[in-house]
């Protein structure tokens, strides 16, 4: 369990007595909120809890669990997650993962199929005679039909069946299940115990890393592997010194890079540049506050605010440009006329 947790471990113990048929984790991205629903459901599962409340990990309960095989736990999200765990040889596939026979890209969305496929699970006896329980993550992705089906089974729970879902942006969810899950908010690390811990990592200039993250570790630590300073570095040169000249040929290395993590970027520096306008702070990217001060003389409160507004519009549409350099260009050409 990572050491930021713990609190948050003793807190939920609390609830074993009398266990709600559905808890929401929720708290920002990056922060290891996935890892603790399945410690969780491991520790629901098992069959010789500890008494702190953690899975032993030994018996044969926790054996099928760890190799994603129990008959009474199901695993719900996207396919796009499925996909990406195979690539990278990550976690064994789960009793939910199904093979697209397309060659289309695999869906980002929750679906209804997927929670549909829940009906004959909970309809069914358990294996061992305990709980049943499904973990579903990230809640937020349900579209809006799979989001009513699951509704549905939230207001009239089937006995024994536990759900965790896990939510990066709850606002997104619709209310009502929102109202029918106990909520459990997972905050941010201390900033002294995150760095520590990227540090354990051996991840070199950790604080860097951390600070571009927003102050979440694991996302921290999963930018320092993709090594994707370079690139990094490449955009803040420019967005520190915006020049319609050099828009141009950073658009040219940058196009290999994923278009969402170079939109993401520039609105970490975009929103640094309005905070440090309006109360002289600097939270993504504070090795850079001298270019920002210089910056945001030049720069108009309404000009920023409208800047972080078509951010966020084009973050929406990043995964789906007609030209990569084309997308990135007019991203830094507007940005430049920010300061004209």
């Amino acid at each position: 369990m990572y050491p930021w947790h713990q609190k948050d471990w003793q807190q939920l113990q609390q609830l074993r007595d009398k266990l709600p048929h559905a808890i929401l984790f929720h708290g920002a991205q990056g922060t290891g909120k996935v890892a603790f629903a399945e410690q969780f459901a491991q520790s629901l599962l098992c069959e010789t809890r500890a008494a702190d409340g953690h899975a032993c990990g030994s018996c044969m309960a926790c054996g099928w669990f760890i190799q994603y095989s129990h008959p009474d736990y199901r695993r719900v999200r996207p396919l796009a997650l499925e996909e990406d765990d195979a690539a990278e040889g990550g976690e064994d596939e789960g009793p939910t993962t199904k093979k697209s026979a397309s060659t289309r890209a695999p869906s980002k969305e929750i679906k209804i199929d997927q929670i549909r496929a829940l009906a004959e699970f909970m309809n069914v006896s358990t294996h061992r005679a305990g709980l049943r329980v499904v973990t579903l993550y990230p809640a937020e992705v349900l579209n809006a039909v799979s989001a009513n089906a699951l509704l549905k089974t939230l207001e009239e729970p089937p006995p024994g069946t536990v759900f965790l879902l896990v939510a990066h942006r709850v606002e997104r969810l619709l209310p009502t299940i929102v109202s029918r899950c106990r909520k459990l908010a997972l905050g941010m690390p201390l900033p002294a115990l995150a760095l520590s811990w990227l540090q354990a990592q051996g991840i070199p200039d950790a604080a860097r890393w951390l600070a571009g993250q927003g102050g979440a570790p694991l996302a921290a630590l999963d930018a320092a592997q993709a090594e994707s300073g370079g690139e990094l570095d490449d955009l803040l040169s420019q967005l520190a010194r915006p020049n319609a000249a050099t828009a141009l040929s950073v658009a040219e290395r940058l196009q290999k890079t994923p278009l969402v993590l170079v939109v993401a970027w520039q609105q970490r520096w975009l929103y640094d540049l309005f905070s440090l306008k309006l109360c002289g702070r600097v939270r993504y990217f504070p090795h850079h506050q001298k270019a920002m001060e210089a910056l945001i003389v030049r720069a108009p409160l309404a000009r920023l605010q409208q800047a972080l507004r078509d951010a966020g519009q084009r973050r929406a549409v990043a995964e789906h440009p007609l030209s990569a350099r084309l997308f990135i260009e007019d991203m830094l050409l507007q940005y430049t006329g920010i300061f004209t």
